[in-house]
């Protein structure tokens, strides 16, 4: 849901980020090695797609220090070269997985949610719970067989929620996991969002917030 994209062609970064995030996905960018090893190291990310060919630290080097702190974070490897052999040593550096540029946009979509699902956070393909159906691999919601059209960030609200089959999400877990690094965790963001998704799912009212806390469904 969360996903880092480390290239430095910053057209193409922007591309894929804007593409990412209208298949619901939160979506950082950064455009150098260590930059993108900075913003490893500060959120936790389901999925980075990775240039190889990166300044200042190499892709492989990013790659190399990603396996080695035991990250949970999968690896799709971005590369201009498409030879076997180039696919074989992103593979031995510990990329998840890897596709050649130029790439079709729905192939590369299509990865990062197949990553998802093999990370270590696992999301079962549809989600239910007091009459509400989320399907994650269609990205449609109902409530009671009737459907919901929900905006990409709310999706990915009501997913979290569901996943915590009735804990309560805190709202900065909500900022980590919903939103990129540009959130202002001061703007009420999750607030608004929450406001509007209770709106749509109707009454009786499912969403309730536990004060000081978060929110529960």
């Amino acid at each position: 849901m969360r996903v880092l994209v480390a290239e430095d062609e910053e057209i193409l970064a922007e591309l894929v980020a804007t593409g990412l995030r209208r298949a619901g996905f939160a979506v950082d960018t950064v455009y150098s090695g260590d930059a993108a090893l900075a913003y490893l190291g500060l959120h936790d990310y389901d999925v980075v797609v990775l240039d190889r060919d990166l300044p200042r630290v190499h892709g492989d080097d990013v790659a190399r220090g990603l396996v080695a702190s035991g990250s949970r974070t999968r690896i799709l490897m971005l590369t201009a070269a498409g030879s076997m052999e180039d696919r074989v040593a992103g593979l031995d550096l510990g990329a998840d997985d890897y596709l050649g540029k130029p790439f079709e946009f729905p192939e590369l979509v299509s990865r990062v949610r197949a990553l998802r699902r093999r990370s270590a956070r696992p999301v079962p393909p549809q989600l239910e719970r007091h009459g509400i159906r989320l399907d994650t691999v269609r990205r449609t919601a109902s409530r009671d067989g009737w459907e919901l059209d929900l905006s990409p960030k709310e999706f990915s609200v009501l997913q979290l929620l569901l996943e915590a089959d009735g804990g309560t999400v805190s709202a900065e877990e909500l900022l980590e996991r919903a939103w990129d690094a540009n959130a202002d965790p001061f703007t009420g963001a999750v607030r608004v969002c929450m406001s509007k998704l209770r709106g749509k799912l109707g009454e009786p009212a499912l969403i309730r917030t536990v004060q000081g806390v978060g929110y529960a469904l």
